[in-house]
This record gives structure tokens, sequence and C-alpha cells, in this order.
């Protein structure tokens, strides 16, 4: 399964963490989850809001009761606001309570604190990492001093944890999205009146496909680049694809455009595809030590997967080809890590379509006691494998060949 955003109205934490929601299997479960976390005084409901004759949620968090809103274009969970003027009238502004808002080694304590799973309090470290960062950039002080008077709330803390646990339990292959849409004009911060998009958010989207447009106001808060920025492989045209769902995450106001970000999850039932990077280099001057590390180490940082193949290289000398397969989004740095592992001088790059069947894994009860094993599905075909570790261990026990495990 994939994920692509459609960001052609921005994007901000709490319109992503919408979207994700109306894709999650169990709604229910994973609200539960997020109130269980019991940040002080936060509140979490989803709620159906239609705009432009389209249901969808948003995503509404209190703090000690009160809406944390603000007067920015899509009232995101921060302290932006727009910047008025004669031709484009936002109306009045809204009063607001703001929670406490937090330095970045106290979000840090935080976020330990949290009874999440390791992997999401890595994802959201990572992400106020981004945030802290780009902060940083914008400021001149080490991350260490930056005081996050935008995203260092804890109704911000929510929406950015809300977004890693969907995206722990949606488990997506890949995910991408299309060019993000930041708006137009000024807006009003806690630093003063700055452009946008502000400048925080500017160097979170450095090297991302972005536009302005005639819609005046933020349309991509901080938040919502820096949870782009981490989880988001390739931006562009969505590839062809089956959609398996749609998830539409509303923002607050309305125009007469539908004011959303739309998360597509895409797969189907002939199996699934993407696209892959085939690198590949000629070695004939490392031992073959040297080529076992570099194999396990380029596994270790993510290749999809590595291949040897014995040939024959110039002067008669013997050589290795060297295959990797990596996500194209990964094609970047698997090259660095080729060139870091090897002494190669050039790594041939092929860009691949790839078609595969769905895989996921299972736990089932036995004789032997519980077995892990793999299921793969689609284009006609099902199969199942029991894990060779389990196998091999069911064999032990037996004393015969783990071929001749039956289950």
């Amino acid at each position: 399964m994939d994920i692509y955003f459609e960001c052609g109205m921005g994007a901000a934490g709490d319109m992503l963490l919408a979207a994700l929601f109306e894709l999650l299997p169990d709604k229910d479960a994973f609200l539960e989850k997020l109130r269980a976390l019991d940040l002080p005084g936060v509140e979490i409901e989803a709620e159906k809001s239609e705009k432009c004759g389209i249901i969808g949620t948003h995503m509404k968090v209190t703090v000690f009761g009160t809406d944390e809103v603000s007067e920015d274009v899509h009232d995101h969970s921060h302290t932006h606001s727009v910047v008025q003027d004669a031709n484009h009238n936002h109306g009045s502004n809204k009063s607001k309570a703001k929670s406490k808002s937090y330095g970045y080694n106290s979000i840090k304590e935080l976020i330990v604190s949290l009874d999440i799973p390791e992997s999401v309090k890595r994802d959201v470290l990572a992400v106020y990492a981004l945030l802290a960062e780009a902060e940083s950039r914008v400021h001149g002080s080490p991350a260490e001093h930056i005081h996050f008077h935008e995203v260092g709330t804890l109704d911000a803390l929510a929406d950015i944890t809300g977004v890693c646990l969907a995206m722990h339990i949606l488990a997506p292959r890949s995910v991408s999205a299309s060019p993000v849409h930041v708006g137009s004009g000024y807006v009003r911060c806690s630093h003063g009146v700055l452009p946008v998009p502000a400048p925080a958010t500017a160097n979170l989207l450095e090297g991302i496909p972005s536009y302005g447009g005639d819609i005046r106001g933020e349309l991509c808060t901080p938040t919502g680049a820096a949870l782009l920025r981490h989880f988001v492989g390739e931006f562009g045209s969505r590839k062809v694809s089956k959609v398996v769902k749609i998830g539409y995450g509303m923002g607050t106001k309305d125009f007469e455009r539908l004011n959303a970000v739309r998360a597509f999850q895409l797969g189907g039932d002939d199996g699934e595809g993407d696209v892959i990077a085939e690198l590949q280099c000629n070695i004939d001057d490392m031992t073959a030590e040297e080529i076992g590390f570099a194999f396990d180490e380029l596994l270790k940082n993510g290749a999809l997967d590595v291949f040897l193949t014995s040939i024959q290289m110039k002067k008669n000398r013997n050589g290795t080809l060297l295959t990797v397969l990596a996500r194209n989004s990964d094609r970047e740095q698997t090259v660095r890590e080729i060139f870091r592992l090897t002494t190669t001088l050039g790594v041939r790059v092929a860009v691949k379509e790839r078609a595969t069947l769905r895989r996921e894994q299972f736990i089932r009860d036995t004789e032997y006691g519980a077995v892990r094993g793999k299921r793969s599905e689609g284009y006609g075909v099902i199969r199942e494998k029991i894990e060779y570790d389990d196998r091999a261990e069911i064999a032990r026990k037996l004393g015969i060949s783990p071929r001749d495990v039956t289950l």
C-alpha cells in the first residue's frame, strides 16, 4: 500500500492528520490511543465537515476547553495571522487563548515520556528536529536554544504525534505528494509581519516543489512542511495506480475551492507497483571481505536488495558487478553509500517500474507454538510462507529437515 498527498490547498498538521484518519481501519481505537497520551488539558475530536458539497473530517483539538484557533487562512494550530489589506479582507480577528509554548529541549522531554511505540517517538522527534533546524537557520541560534512559539504548543504536539502514529498504523510502502501550494501575501506571527511562506516554512520546503497563487494567506504551515519533508519520498504527479480509498482532511475556512488535503491510499486487487532505482558498478580492486562489508552495510542502510555477479573485465581481470536495488526516493543517498563503501569511480543508474504482490506478515498458532509467516497476494496468486528461522527451530526440535516441517 502506498499513500499520495494532494496539497493543492497547502498542508497543515491538523489537515494531514484528518486525511490519514479517514484511511484508518479502526478510527475509534486510534482516537482512544491519542486521548490516552494524557497531554495536559488536551482533548481531541474528529468532526465531520462539509465543504463544497464534499464530506470530510476536521480534527478539533482543545486545550483546557479552549479551541486553539488562529487567524490564518486555515485556522491551523499556531499563532500566525493573516495581514489584511484593502483588497483582501479576511474578516475580523478572533480572540483566542493560547496554551503554554515550549522550548526544544522541553518538547523532547515531553515526547520521550509519551506512551507510544519507539518508532513513532523517533518520527515525532525527527519532525521537531526539522522544525528546530529551520528556526535555528532563521534566527541564527543553536537548535537547543530555540523556543517554539507557533509549533511548541500542546495542540501542535498532538497533531504531529497523531500523524506519526497514523503513518505507523498504515505502514505505507512509499509516500509521495503533489507540489505544495503555499499561498501568498503576509502573515503576522510572534516575530512580526512576515512574507508567505514564513521563513521557517520556506526553509523546510527547500528542494520541494511548491508554488504561490491568488489565495492570500498561509496555506502551508511549518508543521505541515516538516511532516511532508519527513515522510514524503517523492513529489510530483500521482502515478498510474488503483485508488483503494481517499481521505479528506478539512481546513476550517471556506473558499470557492475545496479547502482540504486529500490522502489517496493506492493499491488494488491485482497487486501493487512502484518505481525503483537499479544501481550498478564494476569493481576489481577490493578484497572479498571489503565487498562483503559493503554488501551488509548497503542492506542495513535501506537498500531493497544487493547482489554480486562475477565478471571478466579489461586485461582479463576478474571483477565483481555490484547491483543495488533501492527505492527511487532513496536513490541519491544510496549512490552516496556506494561511493563511500566501495572503490568505484562511477555508478550506473536505471529507473524501473516494478510490479509486486501485496505482502503482509502473520502469526499463526500451531501445535508447535506461535509461528511467524508471510502472505503474498495479487495477479491471481496467493502464497504463504513460514519464516525460515521458525521452521528451522521446529526442525531442530523434531530432528528432521526444515523442508519436512508441515504446518
